[in-house]
């Protein structure tokens, strides 16, 4: 084998893969198409939907002399010195080499939501908060950081980014998304794919498509989302990431549209990803995926069935673990239930992804020595981040900066717990509470530990007050008196995340409204009757009704799971130090009923006196405070006609008005008067952050093309149709600088993938 043609590392990659392809049984082909998961716990807490019912029993070293596809989670399921992990998965490489008789390794992934996942490495801020940034540069320096800890030690591929738009902020995985905007979470999820496949990191694009239009806001629950919706909505961040960002990969998701279950939608995976969008990566099923197209979503009898519907719409590996890509589709083959060209097209799309990966080449890496997954690099970075993300919603009564020798009662459960800073997709949330013996790993200071060091001539207590969920109010009465003596109360309060039920935010933990878990609203209320004004902090993986304590308030700060550095960011903004400058990812509601609701709705989606249920958000998409001012002068752009092809260009001088640095988010918002199909009232088109030290101007200017003006029409085609529009320049989706109109002459013209997908922004000197 050492001088077959596959091993000739100067022949092109197509060819190597038909040769070896042509030497290969069967069995070996079908192992190159599934994974297994060592270790993965068969009772006690899953971190997979139905892991238990899905993980049997099997014999490695007799599996492996077939071959294998993929090796799952080696750092990510338990707690694992990551030196000692990374000589683990080389010395499992290498009994999966020495047992098939290519010598082929697997592929390693793990997740990386939020970071690696796995012991002792860094967590970042969480995907909500990167969307807060609105910087798609930062992000995509964090996902280099993430690729290169996992590539030093042997993981070849990485279950991130999340695309999903979200359609219903009572959904538990909220805080796993970018925000409620397509353009949004295009933008800064193709940033996080450029920054992991630089590495050579493969990055897996999830969930394809249409998982956070579930019915009722539950978790893997049906999707009735309309074609338009779907192609105008859920689908254009994969479209960027693919055609922009380069995947190399594309997770089905757990979902059924219509009654289709994305696993078994060969419009999804093959015509559109593939034929339409150009994808040549691997298509993976989410964890289980395969399995529950028979015991889930019924569509499938028997494992071999499901692996069958799977097979012809497109998923080429079956994750995390064997069920139905061995031996129940080897017999379906052979039975002639599935053809056996379906196996081949599989198979060559995972061995071209190994050739690119280096893995045909017969070379296997030492592991190192040494290993940092936190370096001082990377939490200064996720110091940034988490920094960039933090929003000012209000400061009514200039309460923040907080004196520097004020008395303050920090209060409420988030205060000083680690947890509070982290998603459910960071390895102590994910994995560590499963394994309360182990030290979670890495430092996490709390809020109230980082406001003592952030305010060292304050004076300053704390009590909890409360269970972050939970109906104990015993600790309401020390929570008051600790208020009614400081000068100022900072309220802590948000979510706890966790799994399928075991948090208030994360995957399975969907929530019926938009009320503050447990009694949190009710300490607040306790707190503001004091008359001692109070800040409220949020830490939390979605947002919550504010409504209820709008006026009461004397400022308002929202952090999204700010990660490992979270603490000292928000009490950076706290103290002043930090000039807050995130923007929100995602509308604050006044109310907790009236969901589902985002910003982009049509006329008949917003308040009117048709109905006793006014959605206007309290806080709208886009909005975020800072502690300096900003001027919006010599707007440049008259109104115009142009072509159905046609550019133009927008451009405005921002200042800094105020007496410290700050950052500026100038926004780009289209408004379609009057369409064929109804619209949204307004929807983002381009957005550009701006650094401005005091008294500094820029110049920022936007290329708008036509092509973003399109929509799905009535014939299901994208089209840009004549007529009005305007474009709206704003420091938020409800507050509006500066109009324009244009009037689009000549045909209408249907999009292809040849369409542009954003905005250009350039900025100068004034």
């Amino acid at each position: 084998m050492t001088t077959a043609p596959w091993r000739d590392p100067a022949l092109p990659a197509a060819d190597r893969v038909d040769d070896l392809l042509s030497r290969m049984t069967l069995e070996e082909k079908t192992a190159q198409l599934y994974g297994v998961w060592v270790g993965a716990a068969t009772d006690g807490g899953g971190v997979a939907p139905h892991q238990h019912d899905m993980t049997a029993s099997f014999d490695f070293d007799e599996l492996i002399t077939r071959g294998l596809g993929q090796l799952t989670r080696s750092f990510g399921t338990a707690p694992v010195d990551p030196a000692l992990g990374a000589q683990a998965l080389a010395r499992a490489q290498r009994r999966i080499t020495a047992a098939n008789r290519f010598g082929i390794p697997a592929v390693a992934h793990e997740e990386c939501l939020a970071g690696f996942t796995a012991w002792g490495a860094t967590a970042y801020p969480v995907p909500l908060a990167w969307g807060a940034t609105f910087d798609p540069d930062l992000v995509e320096e964090m996902a280099r950081h993430i690729g290169r800890d996992m590539a030093s030690v042997g993981v070849h591929q990485g279950l991130s980014p999340v695309l999903d738009v979200v359609r219903d902020p009572r959904w538990g995985r909220v805080e796993e998304t970018i925000g409620e905007d397509p353009y949004l979470v295009a933008t800064i999820g193709t940033a996080y794919v450029r920054g992991l496949e630089s590495t050579g990191v493969v990055a897996t694009l999830k969930h394809f498509a249409g998982y956070a239009s579930s019915v009722g806001a539950r978790n893997l629950a049906p999707v009735r989302a309309g074609v338009r919706e779907f192609a105008d909505v859920t689908l254009p961040p994969f479209e960027m990431a693919v055609r922009e960002g380069g995947a190399r990969s594309v997770m089905a998701a757990y979902n059924e549209t219509d009654g289709v279950p994305a696993s078994a939608d060969p419009y999804l995976l093959t015509r559109l990803l593939r034929e339409e969008w150009g994808f040549t990566g691997t298509v993976v099923s989410d964890y289980f995926g395969v399995g529950f197209l028979e015991t889930l979503h019924r569509i499938a009898g028997t494992p071999a069935e499901a692996a069958g519907a799977a097979l012809s719409a497109g998923i080429d590996v079956e994750l995390p673990t064997l069920r139905c890509y061995g031996d129940a589709l080897v017999e379906a083959v052979r039975e002639g239930a599935v053809h056996e060209s379906l196996v081949d097209r599989a198979t060559r799309r995972v061995l071209l992804q190994k050739c690119e990966l280096g893995l045909l080449d017969g070379d296997l890496p030492e592991p190192p020595e040494r290993v940092d997954l936190d370096s001082p690099a990377n939490r200064s970075l996720a110091r940034r981040l988490a920094e960039a993300s933090v929003v000012l919603l209000d400061n009514p009564t200039g309460a923040l900066p907080l004196a520097p020798d004020t008395r303050v009662a920090v209060v409420g459960p988030r205060a000083h717990d680690p947890l509070a800073m982290l998603g459910c997709y960071s390895f102590p949330s994910h994995v560590g509470t499963h394994h309360p013996e182990h030290p979670m790993g890495i430092e996490i200071p709390t809020l109230w530990e980082s406001l003592r060091a952030e305010l060292p001539d304050a004076k300053i207590t704390y009590t909890e007050g409360c269970d972050t969920s939970g109906d104990d109010t015993g600790g309401f009465a020390e929570a008051v008196a600790r208020a009614a003596e400081a000068d100022v109360v900072v309220a802590v309060l948000g979510d706890r995340a966790g799994l399928f039920g075991r948090g208030t935010s994360g995957e399975g933990c969907d929530a019926p409204d938009l009320r503050l878990p447990g009694v949190q609203a009710e300490l607040l209320d306790a707190l503001t009757a004091t008359g001692t004004p109070v800040v409220l902090v949020l830490l939390t993986g979605r947002p919550y009704a504010l409504g209820r304590w709008h006026g009461r308030l004397a400022a308002t700060v929202q952090a999204f799971f700010p990660g490992e550095e979270g603490g000292p960011a928000v009490a950076g903004v706290l103290s002043g130090r930090v000039n807050p400058s995130g923007r929100l990812p995602v509308s604050v509601p006044h109310a907790p009923g009236g969901q589902p609701w985002t910003y982009l709705q049509p006329p008949l989606g917003l308040a009117g006196d048709v109905s006793s249920i006014d959605p206007t958000p309290l806080y709208p998409f886009g909005h975020g405070r800072t502690y300096t001012d900003f001027g919006w002068t010599d707007f440049t752009a008259p109104e115009a006609t142009i072509g159905t092809d046609g550019s133009y260009d927008v451009e405005v001088t921002v200042t800094n008005t105020g007496e410290r640095a700050g950052a500026e988010v100038v926004q780009l918002y289209l408004h379609d008067p009057v369409a064929q199909v109804t619209r949204p009232d307004i929807r983002l088109v381009g957005y550009r952050r701006v650094e401005l030290a005091p008294g500094e101007s820029r110049r920022v200017a936007f290329r708008f093309h036509t092509d973003l003006s399109a929509f799905t029409g009535r014939t299901g085609r994208r089209v840009v149709e004549p007529g009005a529009l305007e474009l709206r320049l704003a420091a938020s989706s409800a507050d509006v600088r500066h109009t324009t109109r244009l009037t689009l002459t000549g045909p209408e013209r249907v999009l292809g993938t040849e369409r542009l997908l954003r905005c250009r922004t350039e900025v100068s000197e004034p």
